[in-house]
C-alpha cells in the first residue's frame, strides 16, 4: 500500500465530542458513547465518540530500526481483511552544510562545502499520527559538506551544532515523508558574521562562583542561540558566539547551570541585551551555604515507614536562582538525610517524594521551610493514590468482561506537577464482574484494555486531580468492549542486499492508529500492535461493529 501523504488533512480532519470519564449520570452535551449499540448502522464507540472503524486510521511500520529501517507512516482509507503494505527504500534526512562563498570559474559564487564534524539533532513528531514523539542523534563528519540521518517519517527541528565551538548552532524544521524523504540546508556564518560576546558570571560583587558553571544564549523559546560555554572558575570569564542577527536582537535570555549537580549551585536565567554582556557581570546571587537536611517518609496510613522512596529538594532560593537538588533514598526506616542550599527568605522549597513502585501512596509535593542551618523537617505522611474504577462488559452487552488485562499510559501532566513516571501494565485484570479498581498518581492518562480471545484493544482517558482532600475514587463509565474482525498482510520493502536482499520486513513492528480529538486538541489512539514474522507476514485484531 503507498498512499499519498495529501491524504494527511483527512486523517487529521477528524473533531470528537470529549473524554468519556464521567461520574454520575453527565449532562447530555457531555455524554459520549458507552457502547456500540449507542452508534449508527456500521459504526463503533471510540474514545472520542462514534466512528467508522475501518476508515481514518494510520499504521505505522518500523521495519529494522537497527538497520537504520525507522518508521513509516500511511493513511488507510479503507481497511482490507488482506492488507499488504508495501514500504519504501530506509527514509533518510538529507542535508548539506557549508560556510561562506567562493568564487567560480564562471564568475558567480557557490557555496563552500563545510568538512568538519558536527552534532545533529531532529526532535519531533509523526506527520499523521498526533502524539508520537520521533527523536534522533548523532555526530558525524560530513561528505564535502553532505550528510544523511537515518529518521522516521514527521515533523522535525533540527539543530545541527559544529563541534567547533568558536561556531554559533542552527536550528532548522525539516518534513520527512516515506516517499521521499526530507531535505535541510545550513550555511554557517563566516568569521565575519560572527560576533564574540565576552562576560562574566560571579556570585555577588566581585566574588567568584566556587563551582563550574556553564553560561548559553537562548531565545524566546528556549532555543539555543549560542553553544554551552564554560565559565572560567578563577575569574568568571566566559565567550559565546552567536550569528550577527542574534547578537544585534533587543534581548536574548542567558542560562546559568552548574555543570555538575553535586556542586550545590542553582541555575539562573538572565534577560540582557547582548551589547551590554561585555559591560555587565551575571550575578547569580548568594544563595548561602550548603545544609544539611534530614527527615522520614511515611505511606498514608501515617504510620508505616516508606522505604526505597526518590526524595529531593528543589525550588528559589537566595539571589533569585533556582536549586534542583539530587535525589536520595530513604532507608528501611523512611529516614532520607540530603544536602540543600536554604529556601530564600519568607520562601519555602518543595519535597519532592516518589513512592517505589508497589507503594500504595502517590507522588507528593510537600513545601518544606530550609532555614540556613542544619535541618530536620517534620515527618511527610504522603496521601493515598486516587483511585479510578469502572466496569467492562461484553461486545454483546449481556454480561461482565473479565480478565481483561490494562496498560496505563501517562499522557500529560498537571500544572505544577511532573508527569507521572512512565507507562505500566496493571497487575490486575478485571473480575468476575468485569470490575477494575487503579491507583493513580496526580495527571493525565490514557488506559488501554486488552481482552484478548480476539478481541480489539478499547481505550479511555482520565484525568486524576491532585486534591489530597477528595478521597472518593473517580468513576469511568461502564462501557461494552467491540467485536474484533481480523486483519492481516504481508509486508515488503524494495530489496536492499544488505539488510533485506528478498524485499521481505520480517519481524517488523506494526502498529494501527486512530487519530481523535481529545480536549480540543488532536491525539492518537492506539488500536492494535503486532510484528511480522520471518515471512513478512502479520495479523491482527482491529474494531469492527
Amino acid at each position: 500500500m503507498r498512499r499519498a501523504l495529501g491524504a494527511l488533512a483527512l486523517a487529521l480532519g477528524l473533531t470528537g465530542a470529549g473524554c468519556a470519564f464521567l461520574e454520575d449520570e453527565p449532562p447530555p452535551p457531555q455524554l459520549v458513547c458507552r457502547s456500540d449499540a449507542e452508534c449508527a448502522a456500521g459504526q463503533v464507540c471510540f474514545v472520542d465518540g462514534c466512528g467508522n472503524p475501518g476508515g481514518d486510521i494510520v499504521v505505522e511500520v518500523q521495519p529494522l530500526p537497527k538497520a537504520g529501517l525507522l518508521a513509516q507512516d500511511f493513511p488507510v482509507d479503507r481497511l482490507r481483511p488482506e492488507q499488504n503494505l508495501e514500504l519504501f527504500s530506509p527514509v533518510r534526512l538529507r542535508g548539506e552544510v557549508s560556510r561562506g562563498a567562493a568564487a567560480t570559474a564562471d564568475g558567480g559564487t557557490a557555496p563552500v562545502p563545510y568538512r568538519a564534524p558536527v552534532h545533529l539533532l531532529a526532535t519531533g513528531e509523526s506527520r499523521l499520527i498526533p502524539g508520537v514523539a520521533r527523536r534522533y542523534e548523532t555526530t558525524l563528519t560530513p561528505d564535502d559538506g553532505a550528510w544523511a540521518l537515518p529518521v522516521g517519517s514527521g515533523d522535525y527541528t533540527v539543530t545541527l551544532t559544529p563541534l567547533d565551538t568558536a561556531l554559533p548552532p542552527l536550528s532548522r524544521t525539516a518534513s520527512v515523508d516515506p516517499a521521499t524523504g526530507g531535505t535541510v540546508t545550513f550555511d554557517l556564518p563566516t568569521a565575519s558574521r560572527v560576533v564574540t560576546l565576552a562576560g562574566t558570571l560571579v556570585l555577588q560583587g566581585s566574588r567568584k562562583v566556587a563551582a563550574d558553571m556553564e553560561v548559553q544564549a537562548l531565545d524566546e523559546l528556549l532555543r539555543p542561540l549560542s553553544q554551552r560555554a564554560r565559565v572560567a572558575r578563577d575569574t568568571g570569564a566566559f565567550q559565546l558566539a552567536l550569528s550577527v542577527e542574534d547578537a544585534s536582537r533587543d534581548t536574548v535570555l542567558l542560562r546559568a547551570t552548574p555543570v555538575s549537580a553535586g556542586d550545590l549551585m542553582p541555575w539562573k536565567t538572565f534577560v540582557v541585551e547582548p551589547s551590554r554582556i561585555p559591560s555587565s557581570p551575571l550575578e547569580l546571587g548568594d544563595p548561602g551555604a550548603a545544609v544539611r537536611v534530614e527527615g522520614r517518609v511515611l505511606e498514608t496510613d501515617g504510620q508505616t515507614p516508606m522505604a526505597g522512596a526518590r526524595v529531593a529538594l528543589q525550588g528559589r532560593v537566595a539571589g533569585g536562582g533556582t536549586f534542583q537538588g539530587q535525589p536520595v533514598l530513604t532507608d528501611a526506616q523512611g529516614r532520607y538525610q540530603l544536602l540543600s542550599l536554604p529556601a530564600a527568605e519568607d520562601s519555602t522549597l518543595t519535597l519532592v517524594v516518589v513512592p517505589p513502585p508497589g507503594s500504595p501512596s502517590r507522588l507528593t509535593l510537600q513545601p518544606v521551610a530550609v532555614a540556613q542551618v542544619d535541618t530536620a523537617l517534620p515527618d511527610v505522611t504522603c496521601p493515598a493514590r486516587r483511585g479510578v474504577v469502572g466496569s467492562v462488559k461484553n461486545p454483546e452487552g449481556t454480561g461482565p468482561a473479565s480478565g481483561v488485562r490494562i496498560v496505563v499510559e501517562p499522557v500529560g501532566a498537571l500544572t505544577g506537577w511532573p508527569q507521572p513516571p512512565v507507562g505500566f501494565e496493571s497487575p490486575l485484570t478485571t473480575n468476575s464482574e468485569g470490575r477494575f479498581e487503579l491507583a493513580l498518581d496526580p495527571g493525565e492518562y490514557r488506559l488501554d484494555f486488552l481482552p484478548g480471545e480476539n478481541l480489539p484493544r478499547v481505550s479511555r482517558f482520565v484525568t486524576v486531580p491532585a486534591g489530597a482532600d477528595d478521597t472518593a475514587p473517580l468513576e469511568l463509565a461502564a462501557f461494552t468492549l467491540s467485536r474484533g474482525r481480523s486483519l492481516s498482510g504481508r509486508i515488503t520493502l524494495p530489496p536492499d542486499p544488505a539488510v533485506a536482499p528478498d524485499g521481505v520486513a520480517a519481524n517488523a513492528s506494526v502498529r494501527f492508529f486512530r487519530v481523535v480529538t481529545v480536549a480540543g486538541r488532536p491525539d492518537s489512539i492506539l488500536l492494535a500492535q503486532t510484528v511480522s514474522d520471518s515471512t513478512g507476514r502479520y495479523s491482527t485484531v482491529l474494531p469492527t461493529r
